[in-house]
């Protein structure tokens, strides 16, 4: 029997990594709203954040949309005691809808039943008193842009409005964030009653009763929806999930007929139904093949619906751009699972194990890690640690926990072992937190997520906001609509086809310093990893090199008294180490090795010091797009020399000067008249007016 797709809502796992059932995780950094789980939100304002000024609509005031203008209306409506609801819309052949009614949740009056309900005899008395405060909006198109205006306003309500702890209330205002749905979902699932759970959020947000942003019918209702679609024990659940992974199968199988290179693996249990299934694509096995020392492994969410946890594997190319690797979907979060998903990952990879692994916090993939990748170092994602804080230690520590976190922070950048183990054992006891479990949890993991612990692992500057924020964005394109496993599967698809492809800022890089060290770094590297280059050499600057009597040298700033490095320099070798480990942790040499190798009057660094995987020449690009990239290097390398001699000859006198920029502008506006062609860039390139 075939079945109607199952709605899929995908949440981030909220159960704690130190094994409190009772404990959970609301991460610090979180968005407001839940990745598709909008039938949980109980109507809420889509917007959490009210501006701190809102100013009253006026008719002809314009929006781009109608959604725009119904969410200023209702951000005005919540400051001044009142909510609203969408009334009339007209539509007509040609405009579609034209017009949209907004009205005060008050308008009109309640309609009389036709007939009596014996089943429920009760007439609840309704809230409508007819009142007339409204927003009507008209669509109309100006120079072909579609746009919406204020056709009629009225501000006068037949009623009185009410005080900011009344209006919260409102059905409209009410709403459960994710980390709370997750939070009653346990506490439900362990048989705490509805008036207990409120308690519980209560003190575990240390809230004033009744001050919790929804009400125990809130959470009843939420509770009574989820049971009828979630509740694990559910018969009619258990044939969806069957169906829908089942579904996913036959469209990793599909796949692979149309598509050589795709790949894909799956477990069954005993009775025949899947339990875990992986897959891979050609494009992201050829770039592992380049990029995959360094490696994410992403389980930051899970399907409420089926309780699968999603794992996906990430990378970073030569451009410093993310790289889709790979993706699972797992029965549970066990050390079985985890181990079968790090299998068949690096069987899909040709049997190639990474250099490192970045994770989560999780003893399950701690040891599947050592025990599948014995050779491959583990470091836990700080980033990850740090959205934990807050759920882990702002209620124990209270008014402490802003010093807390800073101090914290602090420890995470250290450099020495040495001073981290003593001042972290310091940080316990001055906080007296020695006995707290998550505190013990982080200590059991030391060795894999403080930077002096990690600073010699490479990681090819996967630790960064950027890099973090590009993850989630990935993860939030592929899972933003309620979607059953085969339509997630081609949402993948296409999300890991674009990353994959979509090349950026490949723009030409400048030389800032004239150093033929600089030139050769830029003759080598990706613009990207040029820049960075580029920033360490500006750097070095700013530091002094003392030559030892063993060829060594200390490397230290200007103007700061510690910290200094130690660099060794063994020139035969063309060997060169630095105390800092800069070059170990990112493959971009270190300001300090660069002061130095410019105090040895090196014109170029030792090639094994621009790693392959940060090169030109590694580039996934096609041929034809890494010979425009040249073109364009070519273009900036004429025109900043024909612009340097234009500068010079031109400050020479004032009538110079004013020629110059009055013709500059109106060959400014004869080029923008030009076809973009390729065939210009290329007559550019080829007529190199520096050459002439």
């Amino acid at each position: 029997m075939t079945m109607k797709p199952s709605n899929n809502i995908w949440i981030r796992g909220q159960q704690c990594p130190c094994g409190d059932w009772k404990c959970y995780i609301k991460y610090e950094w979180d968005e407001q709203s839940a990745v598709g789980a909008e039938p949980i939100n109980n109507g809420a304002l889509s917007s959490p954040l009210l501006p701190e000024v809102v100013f009253t609509p006026y008719v002809g005031q314009i929006f781009k949309s109608d959604d725009e203008a119904f969410e200023y209306y209702s951000n005005f409506a919540r400051k001044n005691g009142f909510s609203i609801r969408k009334a009339r819309s007209t539509e007509s052949h040609n405009l579609g809808v034209y017009r949209r009614d907004f009205v005060c949740y008050r308008s009109g009056f309640n309609q009389p039943r036709k007939k009596a309900n014996i089943e429920h005899p009760r007439d609840r008395k309704s809230v409508r008193c007819g009142c007339d405060a409204k927003l009507y909006l008209t669509k109309e198109v100006v120079d072909g842009v579609i746009q919406w205006y204020v056709s009629q306003f009225s501000n006068i309500h037949n009623h009185e409005l009410l005080e900011d702890e009344q209006v919260r209330l409102l059905p409209a205002y009410r709403k459960i964030q994710e980390a709370d749905q997750e939070r009653i979902l346990l506490l439900s699932k362990a048989g705490f009653p509805v008036n207990r759970i409120v308690k519980v959020l209560e003190l575990e947000k240390g809230v004033q009763p009744g001050q919790l942003p929804f009400i125990e019918k809130d959470i009843r209702n939420f509770v009574r929806t989820c049971k009828k679609t979630v509740q694990e024990n559910d018969a009619l659940l258990t044939e969806k999930r069957e169906n829908d992974t089942m579904e996913l199968l036959e469209a990793c199988k599909a796949t692979a007929e149309r598509d050589v290179d795709f790949i894909f693996d799956f477990t069954t249990d005993e009775n025949g139904k899947i339990e875990n299934i992986a897959w891979s694509y050609g494009y992201s096995i050829r770039a592992y093949t380049l990029f995959g020392d360094v490696v994410t492994f992403d389980t930051t969410y899970r399907s409420i619906t089926y309780g699968m946890l999603l794992g996906v594997w990430f990378g970073v190319d030569n451009h410093g751009k993310v790289i889709f690797f790979g993706c699972a979907l797992l029965q549970d979060e066990t050390l079985h699972s985890v181990a079968w998903a790090l299998q068949t990952f690096i069987r899909f990879m040709q049997g190639r194990q990474p250099q490192t692994v970045v994770t989560d916090i999780d003893s399950a993939i701690r040891d599947a890690v050592a025990s599948e990748w014995p050779n491959t170092k583990h470091v836990i994602c700080i980033w990850k640690i740090m959205s934990k804080l807050s759920s882990w230690f702002s209620l124990p520590l209270g008014l402490q926990y802003a010093e807390f976190k800073s101090e914290f922070e602090m420890l995470c950048y250290l450099e020495s072992i040495e001073d981290f183990e003593h001042q972290w054992n310091h940080f316990i006891a001055r906080f007296g937190i020695a006995s707290d479990r998550h505190i013990t949890l982080l200590s059991s993991y030391r060795t894999s997520w403080p930077f002096s612990y990690i600073r010699g692992y490479f990681l090819a500057r996967m630790m960064t906001t950027d890099y973090t924020r590009s993850l989630d964005t990935f993860l939030k394109g592929i899972l933003n609509g309620q979607t059953c496993l085969q339509v997630f599967f081609q949402q993948v698809g296409v999300a890991a086809n674009l990353t994959n492809r979509t090349r950026e800022d490949l723009q030409y890089m400048h030389i800032k310093t004239c150093m033929p060290i600089e030139e050769h770094a830029q003759s080598v590297l990706t613009p990207y990893a040029f820049n960075l280059f580029q920033h360490e050499l500006v750097l070095s600057m700013q530091y002094a090199a003392t030559e030892m009597a063993n060829g060594s040298c200390l490397v230290q700033h200007y103007k700061k008294m510690e910290g200094e490095c130690l660099v060794i320099w063994i020139r035969e070798d063309e060997q060169i180490h630095c105390s800092c480990k800069g070059f170990e942790h990112s493959g971009i040499l270190c300001r300090h090795i660069l002061r130095v190798l410019l105090m040895k009057n090196c014109f170029q660094v030792p090639d094994k010091y621009f790693p392959f995987r940060w090169r030109l020449e590694s580039s996934l690009l096609p041929s034809d797009e890494q010979s425009v990239l040249r073109v364009d290097e070519g273009c900036h390398q004429a025109f900043h020399s024909l612009t340097d001699s234009l500068l010079t000859e031109s400050l020479i006198s004032k009538e110079r000067f004013d020629y110059v920029c009055q013709e500059l502008t109106n060959l400014l506006d004869h080029v923008r008249n030009m076809p973009a062609t390729d065939e210009v860039a290329l007559n550019l390139a080829d007529n190199n007016p520096s050459e002439s």
